[in-house]
């Protein structure tokens, strides 16, 4: 059984014990640019504050700890010489009002990888600038809105999304001033057609949707959810956050999407969690790139630079030009993959999942709602154990961190009673998938009262959760009352 490190570690304001000797130096600095008081830090030599940080990532788990299978979130391992490159001096050292013709191999990138992510999807133009997939969302929401209001059709006030998606698509079209509207899915998890029908009309701006959706299921029915869309006059939004699945297999644009965002930190490389950071290009078909954010990165004859004469752009969205390292460390891992081996990846991701899945329901300890099968991911419910047990699926996802395991994302989507959201992603072999198998199917047999009262341990154990909803800690200066 795992046990994780624990250290009785300080913050580093209590590290300073004594006063510690006083280093005096002429600065290199005229007396203008010289500090008058002391900056009020803790005053520590190197190896104290190396192991104060070495000993918090001790009691942590992280990508390098071990699997990491968060269902609708691809925390998978990414390669290392991605992040290596995006450290070197030519692009960390840049300034972002340097001339453009100082910055030609950084914009080249750019502009390439602009139009490696129209390839992979099937979109005709892209903007690099948002900084997140919500950020994205709320992009192609803004665009939505000057399209609508461009052919003088200002009735548009609704945006469609099935009772599947993701958490930021209801919060971002809520902020880009619309009314949103829910539609339930079908027995076999997928958008009811008879529903989207129904609700259609000539107030609909948009309908959002993932596809494969969040349960991790194909919408099979996605040329004939197109038409319908179209016919209405509305547009159909493609949230990239499961573009994990499809890589190389299929492509939004062909599916009739006419806006896809992607979450470059989630299926291009760059280490996810922890707030950031992170990428959500957003790409269009041909009749929308005139609304693209601003600056646009275009070719000139011998040379790249932006380009802000777009009279119909929605304007800027992110200072500079969004976060130049998430991208460039996208750019370098589809290089690095290519077609085919993009392709793979998505093939391992679904075989990965798919294999994962039944070995768990073969048992009868858990149950998978809606249709068998599934993409990159797939929802598990633990109701059976919750009913014979009075086991929670919370339960489960702190007993997990006993036997050295992330847990999967737990209770989402919510249409599944006591969800398990899991996503194994390409990047675990099949031992690692194997150990989790039987973490899981341990656990469904275990002494109810261990599970309920799990983690054991682990540095932090069960909180009163309660207790923290009522009386919140919310600084760590509250405990020094």
């Amino acid at each position: 059984m795992y046990h994780s490190a624990v250290w009785n570690e300080p913050l580093l304001n209590e590290l300073e014990e004594e006063p510690k000797e006083k280093y005096t130096f002429k600065p290199m600095l005229p007396d203008s640019l010289q500090r008058k008081t002391l900056v009020k830090i803790p005053t520590l030599d190197e190896t104290v504050v190396m192991r104060h940080f070495f000993r918090l990532s001790q009691m942590n788990y992280g990508i390098e700890s071990g699997i990491y299978p968060l269902g609708s979130c691809t925390m998978k391992y990414n390669p290392k010489i991605c992040e290596d490159i995006s450290r070197w001096d030519q692009f960390t050292l840049l300034h972002p009002y340097q001339d453009e013709s100082t910055v030609q191999g950084t914009l080249q990138m750019l502009y390439e990888l602009e139009y490696m992510l129209c390839e992979i999807t099937g979109m005709d133009a892209f903007s690099l600038q948002p900084a997140a997939g919500a950020q994205g969302e709320f992009t192609g929401l803004l665009i939505t809105r000057a399209y609508h209001e461009s052919n003088k059709d200002f009735n548009r006030d609704e945006i469609i999304l099935p009772d599947t998606s993701h958490g930021t698509n209801p919060a971002s079209a809520a902020m880009a001033g619309y009314k949103v509207i829910e539609i339930p899915s079908t027995k076999e998890g997928t958008v009811d057609l008879e529903m989207l029908k129904k609700t259609l009309s000539n107030k609909t701006a948009c309908f959002m949707l993932t596809n494969p959706n969040t349960l991790g299921i194909f919408e099979n029915e996605i040329i004939e959810i197109a038409r319908l869309v179209h016919q209405a006059g509305a547009l159909l939004y493609y949230d990239g956050a499961n573009m994990n699945a499809i890589m190389g297999k299929a492509r939004p644009g062909d599916m009739g999407f006419d806006i896809v965002h992607l979450n470059l930190h989630k299926t291009f490389s760059t280490p996810h969690g922890g707030g950031g950071p992170g990428a959500g290009p957003i790409g269009v078909k041909q009749f929308l790139k005139r609304f693209l954010p601003i600056p646009r990165i275009v070719k000139k004859t011998d040379s790249y630079g932006f380009d802000y004469a777009f009279k119909d752009s929605i304007g800027k969205i992110k200072a500079m030009y969004g976060n130049n390292s998430v991208l460039l460390k996208a750019y370098v891992y589809i290089l690095l993959m290519g077609e085919n081996g993009l392709q793979e990846t998505s093939e391992i991701a679904v075989l990965n999942a798919n294999y994962m899945k039944k070995k768990l329901i073969d048992t009868d300890l858990y149950t998978l709602p809606h249709q068998d099968l599934r993409k990159h991911e797939f929802v598990i419910s633990a109701e059976r154990l919750l009913t014979t047990k009075g086991i929670r699926a919370l339960d489960i996802a702190k007993r997990l961190l006993d036997y050295g395991l992330h847990p999967p994302t737990i209770y989402f989507p919510l249409i599944v009673k006591e969800a398990l959201m899991i996503e194994p992603t390409e990047s675990e072999s099949k031992k690692t998938i194997d150990i989790y198998i039987d973490a899981l199917l341990r656990i469904a047999q275990e002494d109810p009262e261990l599970v309920k009262n799990a983690p054991h341990n682990t540095v932090v154990l069960r909180l009163d959760e309660i207790g923290a909803v009522k009386n919140p800690v919310l600084t760590w200066k509250y405990l020094k009352k």
